[in-house]
């Protein structure tokens, strides 16, 4: 089981959800970037299954700065990407300061929001040495005014990635994915991109069953779980 840990961020604190694994460290890490829910059952779960698979995984909680009583509908509408990118920054940080994370194997994986500010992520932070993004929308989409959007930023990104992505999905549409992939490709990004017939947005979200899609699901948990082992585990 996982625990909440405060990180220090912009003169304040930030609560994240992190869990390890057993054993004698150091371990590699991952940063999960949560979907539109937050801290939730999701995000607790699969945070606690990386830790399972060998990873420290961590979720910082970019609703932080909303009102306690905020549902998650009106903190996502509050967060701009400048204070994502410092909140993603700080949660780096602290992995790298703990004697139980490898600190030059730390990947970024996301769904939904957080497949969106994945990108973001591995596009402003070069400590992340992989990038998983699930079905990331609204990537042509900067929050916050004067920003560069994840589109426009991703011939920043240095790290390989992976992404999952559903074909009955219309933010991302299929259009949208050939345009990211067309984008990496442009600017020499390896990456390899996996799409899903019969599946479409949130298809691994095993709490909301009219989008779960267990053949995908499971298909898509596999092939993250080589491709970080790959790329975290030299």
């Amino acid at each position: 089981m996982g625990h909440m840990e405060l990180v220090p961020v912009d003169g304040g604190e930030m609560n994240v959800y992190m869990a390890e694994p057993s054993g004698a460290g150091p371990h590699p890490a991952i940063l999960l970037t949560f979907h539109r829910g937050g801290i939730d059952e999701f995000t607790c779960k699969y945070i606690d299954d990386l830790a399972a698979a060998g990873y420290v995984a961590a979720a910082p909680n970019f609703y932080h700065r909303s009102p306690a009583d905020a549902d998650a509908g009106d903190a996502q509408g509050r967060v701009i990407d400048s204070d994502m990118v410092a909140d993603m920054d700080a949660t780096v940080a602290m992995l790298q300061g703990r004697d139980s994370v490898q600190g030059d194997a730390i990947g970024i994986v996301g769904h939904c929001f957080g497949g969106r500010n994945s990108y973001l992520g591995a596009a402003t932070n070069s400590a992340f040495k992989a990038c998983a993004v699930f079905y990331g929308g609204n990537t042509m989409v900067a929050r916050g005014d004067g920003r560069l959007t994840p589109f426009e930023l991703m011939k920043n990104i240095t790290c390989p990635m992976m992404g999952f992505f559903g074909n009955d999905d219309q933010n991302p549409s299929p259009d949208d994915i050939d345009k990211i992939d067309a984008e990496l490709t442009s600017h020499g990004v390896r990456h390899v991109f996996h799409r899903y017939d019969g599946a479409g947005h949130a298809f691994q979200n095993f709490t909301a069953p009219e989008r779960y899609r267990e053949e995908a699901a499971r298909d898509a948990q596999a092939k993250l779980l080589v491709f970080l082992s790959e790329e975290l585990n030299r």
